[in-house]
């Protein structure tokens, strides 16, 4: 466990004979990534297939003009407390290549450990989310050849919760997806383009839709509130000094190369489905846009297969983080192929799936799922604790304008990760209330 707590002195010293700022001990690659494959590890999270929901999940509780600024809004403020937690990567004289790392050397202990609390929460259920997107893209798949209902929704998360382990079992690290990084791209394209084109040919031949935001009263305002998470949870990762721990030197400069590229030419595929998606079917649209498209069997049946796979490799680079946890506390290191390497992965990895599964399966409300995320865990890293660790880092390089800046930052993240989370848990609870548990959505 890294040393954490300590103040900036202790550190100064920490570099190598080449003059390099020096990581903590890691069972996984460093520097060793470019940042355009950065880039696209980043891209690949903000263009999964979670981009089939947004439409519904977003767009409909906030309407054209809620659902546009607010997207718009939270590109810029994602971008902007990235940059705040990229920044401090080498702060005190060492690489921090976990986030709790970070955390933990700027307040101490107590922080290391609650950081890596809300992360494993937040890793955690961006995973089931992938699951159960998988399992979606499956049952859709099979409904479009064989609609006899003999087949349900938990037994596709369960089939989808197997090749997801199967894939962890063979790729040991984050920087070992190498070629996968390119197939993810090409797999999201083409169900990024597939919906695209076929939700603008019905929506240039439907009749006119319907664009009001659903519901009334108290339940109208906590969907608009869970929606306010969905935006968030779109863009921010939760783990970005992991992610930027495999950049080459220096770091810093490359990750912000990477950052902009996903901010920039990253979120153009998230905003053209999204936008399409909400303006073709309204708000009827469903929480996975394929099931609103209509086409050709053979090319929606393209799409879902491509969003199943690519949910395989995006919720890989989530669990990254805890698989390297275990993988450097219990010394794995070496060939992927030895048996001692693949034997603890396929205990550790798989038993940690198995949950995962089990989860996806018991309660399967991708929304609901993606507002807790967004409430209880990106609210409090991304925002409230970037925010609040580069104040505490440069509070003397910084004037009182820029330190009010950050204060008015963490204060407003805070109520709406509060609220938020009220939101999301009354969204479980009335879905869970509608649906049987294991329900076949």
């Amino acid at each position: 466990m890294p040393n954490v707590g300590r103040n900036d002195s202790e550190h100064e010293n920490h570099k190598d004979g080449k003059g390099n700022v020096k990581a903590p001990e890691n069972a996984h690659q460093i520097s060793s990534d470019s940042w355009f494959q950065v880039a696209f590890v980043l891209t690949t999270g903000i263009n999964s297939a979670y981009v089939l929901g947004y439409s519904g999940t977003i767009m409909v509780p906030l309407g054209w003009v809620g659902g546009v600024v607010g997207l718009i809004l939270a590109t810029l403020i994602s971008l902007y407390a990235n940059a705040l937690v990229a920044m401090l990567h080498e702060y005190g004289g060492r690489r921090h290549i976990r986030y709790r790392d970070l955390a933990g050397f700027i307040y101490g202990r107590w922080a290391y450990t609650l950081t890596w609390a809300l992360q494993y929460v937040n890793l955690f259920m961006i995973n089931t989310g992938y699951i159960i997107l998988a399992g979606s893209a499956l049952k859709a798949t099979y409904l479009l050849f064989w609609d006899d209902h003999t087949m349900k929704l938990p037994y596709f998360i369960a089939i989808a919760g197997f090749v997801c382990a199967m894939f962890a079992f063979g790729i040991p690290s984050l920087s070992a997806l190498g070629v996968w990084l390119g197939f993810s791209t090409l797999l999201s394209l083409a169900y990024i383009v597939i919906a695209f084109v076929l939700s603008l040919k019905d929506g240039l031949n439907a009749p006119p839709r319907d664009f009001s935001i659903p519901g009334n009263g108290a339940g109208k305002i906590f969907s608009i509130i869970g929606a306010s998470a969905n935006l968030v949870f779109a863009y921010n990762t939760g783990m970005l000094p992991e992610i930027q721990a495999t950049i080459k030197q220096p770091v810093v400069t490359n990750m912000m190369k990477a950052l902009y590229f996903q901010f920039t030419v990253g979120v153009l595929p998230l905003y053209l489905v999204t936008f399409t998606g909400y303006w073709a079917y309204g708000n009827s649209t469903s929480a996975y846009l394929l099931n609103n498209v209509n086409g050709p069997v053979w090319v929606k049946a393209v799409a879902n297969i491509t969003a199943f796979l690519q949910s395989v490799i995006a919720l890989h680079i989530f669990a990254s983080p805890m698989y390297e946890y275990a993988d450097t506390k219990y010394g794995i290191t070496g060939s992927a192929l030895q048996i001692k390497n693949l034997t603890f992965r396929i205990l550790l990895r798989g038993g940690y799936l198995t949950f995962n599964t089990f989860v996806s399966a018991l309660l399967p409300f991708l929304g609901d799922f993606m507002s807790l995320t967004g409430a209880i865990s990106t609210f409090p890293l991304t925002f409230i604790l970037a925010n609040h660790m580069y104040l505490t880092a440069k509070k003397d390089k910084q004037s009182s304008m820029q330190q009010l800046w950050h204060w008015l930052n963490i204060v407003f993240f805070s109520i709406m990760s509060l609220v938020a989370t009220v939101s999301a848990v009354r969204l479980i609870s009335v879905d869970s209330k509608t649906y049987h548990l294991f329900a076949d959505l």
